[in-house]
């Protein structure tokens, strides 16, 4: 009697804690449900995941601790998505941002040669003028001149940069000097992938719940396989490993030594404010750039068609900007694979709650990363890349005006691997066509200024 008591009890509670978040997140009036957003929250966590390591690699290349860079990825995720979720209430997931990573180390430190800690300065100031511009709306003259037809472009060009990540994330696609790139070779690692790929391919058509989760599941437990039953994978492995899925402990001490390290004197220095000009349009576009891509894709829109609750959204990708610098990293704003959550069905800020509860965990158990392989998410990023190619059919490409413009950015989003390249080089093709062919009434105002600081950026670079 005490046991079904309890059992009776532990409903209850179940119930009622289903209740208070449904409340809260306010997830069935969006068309969904408590269990879905944090199995979407899941999938988007698998998704991007990968930064958790990747993004200490590059930050330590600019002479940042590994340990520190990757204690300060785990924490800026954290709250980056944290507050995503319970102030903007939008299912994106935020962290560290990759492209970025590579112009903090590869183009300020080892380039221009700026110490690391007043790069980490320059980050922090790009964030409060960050923060400035999404004080003062200024999103709101930016998305208004741009047009739908370019918007639609951005979200495919997400889709296709999303598929592209997977595939070399599996050896799909790999470096050929005679054709740029090419085919991988058909080893057990890349069977192993396009079986997972034929696998969640099935359960995305089938419509089955979670299939992205399952597929990332199933893949990871084939995997286990290769260097043990068949196969070597020392040639795919970062670490050099014969074995694909490797258990390397359980708990690592985050490391705190970079926190606070950051110059803000120092990152004042004229010489240094195209530097932070640079980080300022490439974090503000990446941003603005995901939300309407991820929210075309994923129709979170609101009564006026614009990206859902975009301010706050803003204002957390500014915010999540400012603290990255003192934490000791490059800056954190929204990311594409957030697309993986909502596309199995994630709707609330629920989403990006489950995902930032994620990423806590590993600020003491990263060594468990390795157990969950590259090729186990490929999969899930190709499907979303899939999802995401829905907008393509509002795009009106029999008036090349509109056509050219929209293919230039949704194709080189994928081949310059940044969103913010193609963004430019879309916002400069719409202007330099319209106004070609004598329509220049078609141009926004807004839009002249967005393409001239795109001239500025690509010659910054």
């Amino acid at each position: 009697m005490c046991r079904q008591s309890t059992r009776y009890q532990d409903r209850q509670q179940c119930k009622w804690r289903v209740s208070v978040l449904e409340s809260f997140f306010k997830t069935k009036s969006q068309g969904s449900s408590v269990r879905r957003d944090i199995l979407a929250g899941i999938a988007t966590f698998l998704a991007a995941m990968y930064i958790i390591v990747v993004n200490p690699t590059i930050m330590n290349a600019a002479g940042i601790p590994f340990a520190s860079a990757l204690t300060a990825t785990v924490l800026v995720s954290f709250f980056g998505s944290l507050m995503m979720g319970l102030y903007a209430r939008n299912p994106i997931l935020v962290a560290p941002g990759m492209g970025i990573n590579a112009l903090f180390t590869y183009t300020m430190v080892v380039g221009a040669g700026i110490p690391w800690q007043t790069a980490l300065g320059c980050i922090f100031w790009a964030g409060v003028l960050f923060a400035v511009l999404a004080v003062l709306n200024v999103r709101r003259y930016i998305i208004d001149a741009i047009p739908a037809q370019l918007r639609y472009a951005i979200s495919c060009g997400i889709g296709l940069f999303i598929t592209v990540i997977g595939l070399v994330n599996a050896g799909f696609l790999v470096s050929n000097p005679a054709t740029v790139v090419g085919l991988g070779e058909m080893t057990p690692t890349l069977v192993t992938f396009l079986i997972g790929l034929a696998i969640t391919a099935v359960l995305v058509a089938r419509n089955m719940p979670g299939a992205l989760i399952i597929g990332i599941v199933t893949t990871t437990l084939m995997a286990t396989a290769i260097g043990r039953l068949w196969g070597d994978a020392s040639a795919f492995s970062p670490t050099g490993s014969a074995t694909l899925v490797n258990f390397s402990g359980i708990f690592a001490l985050p490391d705190f030594s970079a926190v606070g390290q950051l110059d803000l004197i120092g990152a004042l220095n004229i010489a240094y404010w195209p530097f932070i000009f640079v980080v300022l349009f490439t974090t503000f576009f990446d941003a603005l750039s995901t939300f309407m891509g991820v929210c075309q894709a994923g129709k979170l829109l609101d009564r006026n068609g614009e990206p859902r609750n975009i301010r706050q959204s803003m204002m957390v990708d500014a915010m999540s900007a400012i603290i990255s610098g003192p934490l000791g990293t490059s800056p954190a704003n929204a990311y594409v694979e957030s697309a993986a959550g909502i596309s199995q069905g994630g709707r609330s800020g629920l989403v990006a709650v489950t995902a930032a509860l994620l990423f806590l965990p590993f600020l003491f158990l990263s060594p468990l990363l390795s157990l969950v392989p590259s090729i186990a998410t490929a999969p899930a990023l190709i499907m979303v890349g899939v999802f995401m190619l829905d907008p393509i059919r509002h795009i009106n490409w029999y008036e090349f005006d509109d056509a050219i413009p929209a293919f230039i950015a949704m194709i080189l989003i994928p081949l310059t691997y940044s969103i913010t390249h193609g963004v430019v080089f879309g916002f400069l093709a719409f202007v330099v066509v319209k106004a070609g062919v004598g329509k220049r009434h078609e141009i926004h105002p807004t839009m002249w200024i967005l393409a001239a600081l795109s001239l500025l950026l690509l010659f910054q670079e």
